[in-house]
Parts: C-alpha cells; sequence; structure tokens
C-alpha cells in the first residue's frame, strides 16, 4: 500500500561532519528501519575539532519544505532540533500546527552537554512559552532540564520535581537526562514521567569517551522513529536508551577530536 512504510521527519539542522543534527537523526531513523525525510533549517559548517560557519534557512523555504511533504508523505512522527531564533522557532510551530505529522519530539537544543548555552534568552522564551507545550516528548539534558525548570538538581528529588514542572509546560511525556559530568561515575540515569502518570528511571553505563558527538540527537530520533512505528511509549522511550548507550559505547575512529557514536552497532543490538 501507498506511503504504508513508517516515515519519520526530523526539523534540523545540517551538520557537514555527519556527526550531529539532522545527519545524526537520518543515520538512526535508518539504523531503526524508518524512512527519515527532513525539513533543514540551517546548514553548519564544522568538523571535529569545532562549528566555524552557520547559515539559517530562510522561513519562506522551510515553509516550502513543510508544504512538500504534507502533499506527498505519510509522517507518523517528527522530532525538531536546534531552532536558531525565535522566528524560526514561531515558524516551525506554525507548520507543525498546520500539518499532520503525528506526535512530536522536542529536544530543546538550548545547552551543550557541557553546560554552555546555545540560545540567546529570547528564543530560549520562545520555545519554552510556544513549542515545549506542543511536545509529545521532551528530551533535555541535565543542564536543560535545569534552565527550563528553573531549579538546581542536586538530588533525584529534584529532577522528579523539575520534570514534574516541564509536563505542567504542556509536555505530555518527559524524558530528563542525567548528569555525565560526576566523578567517578558508573552509570548515566534519567527520570522518565509518562502522560500517564507512570514514571520510572532508566541507568545505563558510563562510558568514558570523547566520541559523543550527536547522542542528544540520537535518542530524540530513537524514540521518533519508534512512535512512527507504532511502538508503545514506554518502550520506545526504553530502546532509544539503550540505542544511544550502544552507540556510544563501541567508538568509531572519525575525525581528529570530538568523534561521533556509531550507529551501527546500535542497529545490531537486539530490542
Amino acid at each position: 500500500m501507498l506511503n504504508s512504510f513508517p516515515q519519520a521527519l526530523t526539523i534540523a539542522g545540517s551538520d557537514s561532519d555527519g556527526s550531529a543534527g539532522m545527519q545524526a537523526d537520518l543515520h538512526t531513523f535508518f539504523a531503526r528501519n524508518v524512512y527519515g525525510a527532513s525539513v533543514i533549517t540551517a546548514c553548519v559548517a564544522g568538523n571535529s575539532y569545532g562549528i566555524h560557519a552557520s547559515v539559517p534557512m530562510p522561513t519562506n523555504f522551510i515553509d516550502q519544505e513543510f508544504a512538500d511533504l504534507a502533499d506527498d508523505y505519510h509522517i507518523r512522527a517528527a522530532k525538531t532540533g536546534m531552532l536558531a531564533d525565535s522566528e524560526l522557532i514561531e515558524d516551525v510551530v506554525k507548520n507543525y500546527q498546520a500539518a499532520d505529522f503525528g506526535p512530536l519530539v522536542v529536544d530543546p537544543v538550548i545547552m551543550t552537554k557541557h553546560g554552555n548555552q546555545l540560545l540567546e534568552e529570547s528564543a530560549f522564551n520562545t520555545l519554552r512559552t510556544k513549542l515545549i507545550p506542543l511536545a509529545t516528548v521532551l528530551t533535555p539534558n541535565f543542564y536543560e532540564v535545569q534552565k527550563i525548570a528553573e531549579m538546581t538538581i542536586t538530588s533525584d528529588d529534584d529532577m522528579v520535581a523539575a520534570a514534574k514542572k516541564m509536563q505542567a509546560m504542556g509536555a505530555k511525556n518527559v524524558v530528563a537526562k542525567g548528569s555525565h559530568a560526576e566523578t567517578n561515575q558508573q552509570n548515566v540515569r534519567d527520570y522518565v514521567l509518562l502522560e500517564s502518570g507512570e514514571s520510572f528511571w532508566l541507568s545505563e553505563p558510563y562510558h568514558e569517551t570523547d566520541r559523543v558527538n550527536g547522542t542528544g540527537d540520537s535518542l530524540s530520533a530513537c524514540i521518533t522513529a519508534e512512535l512512527a512505528k507504532g511502538t508503545p511509549m514506554k518502550a520506545a522511550i526504553e530502546i532509544a536508551k539503550q540505542f544511544v548507550n550502544t552507540a556510544i559505547g563501541s567508538p568509531i575512529e572519525v575525525g581528529h577530536k570530538f568523534g561521533p557514536i556509531n550507529h551501527w552497532a546500535a542497529q545490531q543490538r537486539e530490542y
């Protein structure tokens, strides 16, 4: 049957080195046996040493990307990545609300995994008030949890309270990712709060490596891919956690400094 194959959408920037952004999302969709489409929001020039230039796409071009996909494809789930400014966030919100692209996974690319802020405050406020309320799943990293919830996380109870605050903002399901900066860390623990009220912790071994580019992108993309296939929410999140941990734990030597995770290794694991 036409368009019966599961299809997912990434709304993100294109990273020229292939380690993060739209490329990491598409790698993940492919590894999870889902057809991946894309709305490119920006083009980034960079390599394993860093990002050196970026060019945003004009909103009329982004509008056309959305319109063309809506005309022809059956997108069953979508996700967002880094959205550079308030105008772009508002344009994505407008287009997503007009389309029928299924559940939305919001990877709120606000701060790096090391705590450096990526968005200006004006763009952050737009994301917080206009995009997060549309999220079927919200997947902030440890520093983004603190930024969005406006609180410092020092305990499990703090993380639980922060997840509840984010759910109250409109995000139906929350995956609040744990810290990666503890001394002698053995595991990475994420807290999950589902729309049903069920909550649980996910734990996987911590891997000491500088090959972690695209980790957050791939986690949110894996959840998106599973939702596009009809996987129940809890199982989709559990698979994504395992998928990314496997990809981190089997590094590949690409680039000289900060490298990508290994989607091939993750593809070969049984879930």
